[in-house]
């Protein structure tokens, strides 16, 4: 097997960070890595500043041409892409491409997805797994087709997910056998040594939509394990939010980190107790301890650090 047949010459879509820890591995791998597309420059923060993407700003350090189009159907960037002459297309937390991209390399275009395909299709996978309580996840190459995470499956590995893990730590733990399998992938496909399958058809499938405001919002009718676990999934980014009613001040807090006491309580649901330096928040089945906490405008902190300078009225209620 010759250089060229091991390693096809590849263009890498990704944008955030986990893409560019698979790009740096497929780059130490001696994959030939023609150009990277990511997107657009972005203007963030008070000051507007400019901010640039990890895949972006990784390439430039490594002399990788860099393409960033607004409009991924517009002519020129097809142009691109073809003068490119890829083998294959490799793409990794991207959004959705149009068909005059994807069926332009003759390998195909594959995809990393970080969940088991067919479940948690969708633009968070990792946080809703943890959202909805899941024992196990891992991470899919599938080959990209017409309609958002649904193309034939190409190969899976699977993890076990512990029950103090965030968001953050489920992130790095995923990483860690994505950029592998997305390498392995490739390779097999380059020597036709995989065949791809099509996602089973299962009657309810778990989706893993876009966080917006409204689902990252603490629904606190659910038991405690389930309120748990949606902070959890949302820890560190976004942050899982609520509403902090102290003394008629209304509050837009975040909660990053708890633990559960389940216990029988005479406290109404929702209501704040503060109890042996423990800021406490009683639901149907017991308490949320929160152990870090952030206020509007302020920098996450631990609870019993905000409690130093933070006075929590008897009254205080969360909604």
């Amino acid at each position: 097997m010759n250089k060229k047949t091991s390693f096809p010459p590849l263009v890498f879509f990704g944008t955030p960070e986990f893409a560019k820890h698979c790009l740096a591995y497929l780059i130490k791998a001696s994959f030939p890595v023609l150009a990277v597309v990511t997107a657009p420059d972005r203007k963030s923060g008070r000051g507007k500043k400019i901010t640039t993407s990890a895949v972006k700003d990784y390439a430039l350090s490594r002399k990788i041409p860099v393409l960033q189009p607004i409009n991924l159907n517009s002519t020129d960037f097809i142009d691109k892409l073809q003068e490119l002459n890829a083998e294959i297309y490799a793409v990794v937390a991207f959004r959705m491409l149009p068909k005059i991209v994807w069926s332009l390399p003759p390998l195909g275009t594959i995809n990393l997805h970080a969940s088991l395909l067919p479940n948690y299709r969708g633009a968070a996978p990792i946080n809703w797994v943890l959202i909805n309580g899941e024992k196990k996840t891992g991470v899919t190459t599938f080959l990209i087709d017409g309609e958002i995470d649904s193309g034939a499956l190409l190969m899976k590995k699977s993890i076990q997910i512990h029950a103090d893990y965030n968001f953050e730590m489920l992130h790095d733990k995923l990483l860690k056998i994505g950029a592998p399998l997305l390498s392995n992938t490739l390779l097999k496909l380059s020597s036709k040594s995989l065949i791809a399958k099509s996602q089973e058809k299962l009657e309810h499938l778990k989706m893993a939509p876009k966080l917006n405001s409204e689902n990252t919002r603490i629904q606190w009718n659910n038991p405690l394990d389930a309120i748990l676990n949606q902070i959890r999934g949302l820890s560190p980014y976004p942050g899982a939010w609520t509403t902090l009613n102290n003394n008629g001040e209304y509050l837009r807090i975040k909660i990053f980190d708890a633990e559960t006491l389940k216990t029988v309580h005479f406290h109404d649901k929702g209501q704040v107790v503060e109890q042996d330096s423990k800021l406490m928040i009683s639901t149907n089945d017991g308490y949320l301890i929160c152990k870090e906490i952030q206020l509007p405008n302020k920098k996450r902190m631990p609870v019993s650090a905000l409690l130093n300078g933070y006075a929590v009225g008897s009254n205080a209620r969360i909604h």
